[in-house]
């Protein structure tokens, strides 16, 4: 068997291995990641958040705290505060809420707030202004080394990827990020799994 053979058989087998380990889909809905500071300033001096349940990705947790977004035309009531406490507090919706909200934040990936939208987060009387701390999330997939390797991907890197469901599409610009700290999956907002009609236990592949 000559190289073109090898590379050819080669190819066809990681093929058969990526069709059969399909990444999974994840929806996000609108959330809040509090600073301590934030936190205290909300629920009280020296408060520490109550873990409701674990999320997929591993050290995240849903927690009991439930919080008010208030914006220039509307409020958004019992929105989930996730934990562990962060550095920086950031609020991630979607376009849809962001339009009931009245704001227009970015589309960014996490951790980017610079000149991001701004709104007031409320928690019984206890009211903090968010400046600059709104994004709607870029969509992404957390990928562990392992699958990395496997996709041929990067940390950083963007790719499309296709929904495998009744209404199947083509996501572009997702971004990778790579982490031994992560479970490799994929995660959208409630918009985008409504255009995909996402349904629980939904995969996708990567498409080059």
């Amino acid at each position: 068997m000559n190289n073109y053979d090898i590379e050819t058989v080669a190819n066809k087998i990681l093929e058969m291995i990526l069709n059969h380990r399909p990444i999974p889909i994840e929806v996000s809905g609108r959330h809040v990641h509090l600073s301590q500071e934030d936190m205290e300033n909300l629920f009280g001096e020296g408060y520490r958040l109550t873990k409701k349940k674990d999320l997929s990705q591993p050290g995240q947790f849903q927690s009991n705290e439930k919080v008010m977004l208030i914006g220039p035309k509307g409020v958004i009531k019992n929105v989930s505060v996730l934990g562990p406490v962060r550095n920086e507090t950031q609020v991630e919706v979607s376009k849809t809420d962001a339009a009931a909200l009245g704001i227009n934040p970015p589309v960014r990936e996490s951790g980017n707030l610079k000149k991001s939208a701004s709104l007031i987060i409320a928690a019984g009387k206890s009211v903090i202004k968010a400046d600059e701390k709104v994004i709607v999330a870029k969509r992404h997939i957390h990928m562990t080394p392992f699958d990395a390797k496997l996709y041929g991907v990067q940390n950083g890197d963007n790719v499309k990827i296709q929904t495998l469901g009744e209404r199947s599409l083509i996501f572009g610009d997702v971004v990778i990020r790579v982490s031994n700290k992560y479970k490799t999956a994929m995660h959208i907002d409630f918009d985008e799994a409504n255009a995909c009609c996402y349904l629980k236990g939904m995969n996708a592949k990567i498409v080059k």
